[in-house]
């Protein structure tokens, strides 16, 4: 069974962590097919979208401990940052990646697997998800980059509490503390993904690649370098097909025929 199914339609990507009966414990050989597959929608033109999802009835449960590129009890330090750096490296190609991503996070998401659905831009949760950044009961630190994202989306104190009592939360009070975007019924979960990321492959790529850009530098720098950095982006925009064949749609009043140029 492929650990990890790769399905596209309408430009839109869906990524499947495939081990249900292990809540889709990540594997080494599942990190290195992320970083893959993450590099390859990046440069894909087609490629406009990228959806993350778990099959069964879980989202990621982390990284699989017993795997051997994983922080692992009686490995050596150099084996074990040998095999952290995978996952770093799949944190840094999410990140990087210049398209919409959305999480649909349809039931446990737990440490690695927490931070995955967070690196997303978009976080869609059932009703019966549940998030714990469960490390410090495994004797483990944060990874896949929960130091530098939990703080930005729910402030400091609030990834203290999270990250040192590593306590499950469910999706309500996720949403309430700003770690979603939105929770919906369990059944509604594909419809309302599928209907967000149609919505996104059908807007202008090099738009919403900029304004991704935009907001992700923006805690690094101050209120002139964001307003410079506005002023080069839109400036861009304003030589592209795109943005001019989506004023002329917005003068004729119809939809506009985008084609990421």
């Amino acid at each position: 069974m492929d650990p990890l199914l790769v399905e596209r339609a309408d430009g839109v990507v869906t990524c499947t962590l495939n081990r249900p009966d292990k809540k889709n414990a990540v594997t080494q050989q599942m990190w290195l097919a992320m970083i893959d597959l993450f590099e390859e929608v990046a440069v894909n033109r087609d490629d406009r979208v990228l959806v993350i999802t778990g099959a069964g009835d879980g989202f990621c449960s982390g990284a699989d401990l017993a795997d051997s590129g994983t922080a692992d009890a009686g490995t050596g330090v150099g084996s074990a940052l040998a095999g952290m750096r995978i996952v770093g490296r799949a944190a840094l190609a999410l990140h990087a990646l210049a398209k919409p991503t959305i999480a649909a996070v349809n039931g446990v998401a737990a440490g690695a697997g927490c931070n995955l659905a967070l690196g997303c831009d978009l976080i869609v949760a059932s009703d019966r998800a549940r998030f714990s950044e469960i490390f410090a009961k495994r004797g483990l630190v944060v990874d896949f980059g929960g130091s530098w994202l939990l703080p930005r989306l729910v402030g400091m104190h609030r990834a203290k509490e999270l990250v040192l009592l590593a306590d499950v939360i469910d999706a309500v009070e996720a949403e309430r503390i700003g770690l979603v975007n939105r929770v919906v019924a369990h059944d509604q979960l594909a419809e309302t993904v599928r209907s967000l990321a149609s919505r996104l492959a059908n807007m202008a790529p090099l738009t919403l690649a900029a304004s991704k850009r935009l907001l992700d530098q923006s805690l690094a720098v101050s209120m002139a370098e964001a307003i410079d950095a506005e002023n080069l982006a839109q400036a861009l925009m304003s030589t592209t097909h795109d943005t001019a064949e989506a004023i002329l749609a917005f003068l004729e009043r119809r939809e506009p025929r985008l084609d990421g140029s």
